[in-house]
């Protein structure tokens, strides 16, 4: 099982230092965590998330290039042709794709589109996005898109009918450890690549504490 932390702003080499498989960074301007500086250089461990919503794909392409980012996380209503022409850029190598009027970024292949659950969600939706994106992300349905601090019903994913990888975000603090753990045992979880944690550690948006960080890797021994 794999760690992605979101929500990067401030402390991101004290978080990195706890090697988390991904950070996120938010390029969206209404967001508290809206992302303008300079990411310190990582360990090549961590893959650089950037999170976007909604956003024009030349802006991803440049984000892609500015601060090398291994994967972009799309989390608003990106359409599967939205999808699909990302795609096309980022699988592009730059000398073989001169009907791209924007430069492709070879090498940046990892997307990941995020759907936003309640108590219930059409599964079906999913089947277009299968062979265009690389994983799902599995987010609570709430005012905003992301951060908003509470967790949705996992037993909705009983009827997750993919094998695509996912990630399970959303709300996730240290006092879900138990349900976490019970969750990680029971069938629903086999295609659970990754546990997506974000305004649950954080002492303002954007400044992760920690000390949280370092209890709630401990418990989930996530590097085992």
């Amino acid at each position: 099982m794999k760690l992605k932390i979101c929500g990067m702003k401030y402390n991101t080499s004290e978080v990195a230092a706890l090697q988390p498989d991904y950070l996120g960074f938010i390029f969206y301007d209404k967001s508290p965590r809206n992302f303008e500086g300079i990411i310190p250089d990582l360990p090549k461990s961590i893959k650089k998330v950037g999170v976007f919503v909604d956003e024009a794909i030349n802006v991803i392409l440049q984000k892609i290039e500015k601060y090398e980012l291994d994967a972009i996380q799309l989390h608003g209503n990106e359409s599967l042709d939205y999808c699909k022409e990302l795609k096309d850029y980022c699988n592009a190598e730059l000398d073989s794709a001169p009907h791209l009027e924007i430069p492709a970024c070879a090498g940046m292949t990892e997307i990941i589109k995020v759907f936003s659950i309640k108590d219930e969600f059409d599964f079906s939706q999913l089947q277009p996005y299968e062979d265009v994106v690389d994983y799902f992300l599995f987010d609570t349905k709430g005012t905003l898109p992301g951060g908003n601090g509470y967790t949705f019903n996992w037993n909705v994913l009983k009827d997750y009918p993919s094998t695509k990888p996912y990630f399970l975000s959303g709300g996730i603090g240290l006092e879900e450890i138990d349900n976490v753990v019970s969750f990680l045992q029971r069938e629903e979880s086999k295609y659970c690549h990754a546990i997506d944690i974000n305004s649950k550690f954080e002492i303002k948006p954007g400044l992760k504490a920690i000390e949280k960080l370092e209890e709630f890797i401990t418990n989930l021994s996530f590097r085992t």
